[in-house]
């Protein structure tokens, strides 16, 4: 067993950690409170809207893979700074910006620096900790990355209220700078030169074929499916994703080892975490744009009016391992995943005049649901792998997550938009300007404002909260089919001893 001498200045190198993944923890969930103002001041529609928060996701997890390898082969620290700076160039991009393509080109710029970052402050920890440390490290890595989560919103709403915003990119750039410095002064250059190469081709088929999927979604509502460019670019991802699969497994050393996928409990566990970041990432979406724009508060309203689900995930967090204990890595999966279709389902009940009560209970079962599934799965994907693929598979399994998230990003918003815009009546209105009040819920108050039409406001309300419930009946639907995969076919838990300890999985489980 390796056996490695402890460094000095190991607990200040995790202090370095720390502020690296708090900036990321942040920039997870500020954009979504910032996006109904920023669609108002840019004149953003849905699909803009969508562009904006999956720019950073598909470029986030079309180069995680390749960014570790970069950081094992050329220096963890290196790559690590490398992946703050440009966080931090992306971040003020984003603050200056004066319209919606400069800050989707922010956005695919800070993803760049995201994927740096996160998979190498994972992998840094092994080499600084021995096993008796290593947990709590672990755990103050991962309680940093948590804490981002909840507190995203409510700066991010405070910061509306006071500045521009810009300000929800501008508070990026003395973190990331921090965390530079933090970085330059303690922590100590780390690589593993026998890390397989970063296969270009691959990386470059990854991020296109993910592009052109994504894309393909988003426009759909707009041009129509069977418009001739969205059928076009959907061939085109189905054959660049292809040709991906074909070369992955030819290759010796391949970046995403697809081999991966036949292990069953592999397959189905990471199947059902895709899952449940496809349906978070879509909630999060349609959120915010219902609290401000149709229940009518500010940002920061806004954001308080998250942490219920942030209070249930905090909650199941604590309580999963307890459960898998109990009962079992299957059952608590498939547990959560019931817990998440019900709050699905329940949600999908809201109207217009529900009032913030009964959206505060779904929003924490929501939250309970996502951490009792999330975490066993995350933990038994790892479980059914030999400890020499647990790299791989970790790797593997926070690519699919973030894909999943993307798509979800892409086809709820993708379904939203076309709900909110067949609902909405613009009895009335010039063409042009019932053209802008299908955009968005927020174009549409725009519109009835300048219109001083009531009809239209109401209109614009109810289909929203229409298109809302829709989005959560599909994201209920889901959250059973993945349950009831779960309950089939996840193969019987071992026991809690035999559960390994992987300190990039055991972070991975905690930062989502």
């Amino acid at each position: 067993m390796e056996t490695i001498t402890p460094d000095p200045r190991r607990w200040w190198a995790l202090a370095a950690l720390v502020a690296s993944m708090l900036t990321l923890g942040f920039d997870l969930t500020i954009l979504n409170v910032a996006l109904p103002t920023m669609a108002a001041d840019l004149d953003a529609g849905t699909g803009a809207q969508q562009w904006m928060a999956d720019a950073y996701v598909v470029v986030f997890a079309a180069l995680m893979l390749p960014a570790g390898l970069l950081g094992d082969r050329f220096g963890r620290r290196r790559m690590l700074i490398a992946g703050l700076a440009v966080f931090l160039a992306g971040s003020l991009v984003g603050a200056l910006a004066g319209d919606v393509n400069a800050v989707i080109a922010a956005r695919a710029l800070m993803g760049v620096g995201g994927a740096l970052v996160t998979p190498l402050a994972l992998s840094v920890l092994p080499t600084l900790f021995a096993p008796d440390e290593r947990t709590k490290a672990v755990g103050i890595v991962s309680a940093a990355s948590a804490l981002g989560l909840p507190l995203g919103p409510i700066i991010g709403g405070w910061l509306l209220n006071h500045f521009w915003w810009g300000s929800v990119f501008l508070v990026n750039v003395p973190m990331a700078a921090i965390g530079i410095a933090a970085c330059v002064f303690l922590l100590p250059e780390t690589r593993d030169p026998s890390s397989p190469r970063v296969d270009a081709l691959s990386t470059a088929l990854t991020v296109t074929g993910l592009g052109a999927l994504v894309y393909a979604i988003i426009e759909a509502p707009t041009r129509g499916w069977g418009d001739p460019l969205v059928l076009g670019v959907l061939a085109a991802s189905v054959v660049l994703i292809a040709a991906l699969v074909l070369r992955e497994r030819r290759v010796r050393h391949p970046m995403l080892d697809m081999t991966l996928l036949t292990h069953r409990g592999f397959l189905f566990n990471t199947i059902a975490a895709t899952l449940v970041n496809f349906i978070l990432s879509g909630l999060l979406f349609v959120l915010p744009p219902f609290l401000q724009a149709v229940l009518g508060h500010d940002a920061l309203g806004t954001g308080v009016r998250l942490l219920p689900m942030m209070g249930g995930l905090l909650v199941a967090s604590r309580l999963a391992p307890k459960v898998v204990t109990r009962f079992g890595a299957r059952a608590t999966v498939s547990a959560g995943l019931v817990v998440l279709a019900f709050a699905g389902l329940l949600g999908s009940r809201t109207t217009v005049d529900s009032g913030y009560g009964f959206v505060a209970l779904w929003l924490s079962l929501t939250g309970f649901g996502f951490g009792l599934s999330l975490i066993p799965a995350m933990n038994g994907g790892l479980s059914a792998l030999p400890r020499d693929r647990a790299g791989s598979g970790s790797g593997l399994l926070m690519t699919m997550r973030q894909v999943g998230g993307a798509i979800g990003i892409a086809l709820l918003g993708s379904l939203l938009a076309a709900t909110f815009r067949d609902r909405l009546d613009v009895t009335g209105l010039p063409a042009q300007a019932a053209d802008t009040a299908g955009e968005s819920v927020v174009a549409a108050h725009q519109v009835a404002q300048r219109t001083g039409s009531a009809d239209l406001l109401a209109s614009a309300n109810s289909a929203y909260v229409h298109g809302m419930g829709v989005v959560l009946l599909v994201c209920g639907i889901a959250a059973l089919v993945a349950a009831l995969l779960a309950a089939a076919f996840l193969p019987g838990t071992p026991r809690p001893t035999e559960t390994p300890t992987d300190p990039d999985m055991a972070a991975e489980e905690a930062h989502a």
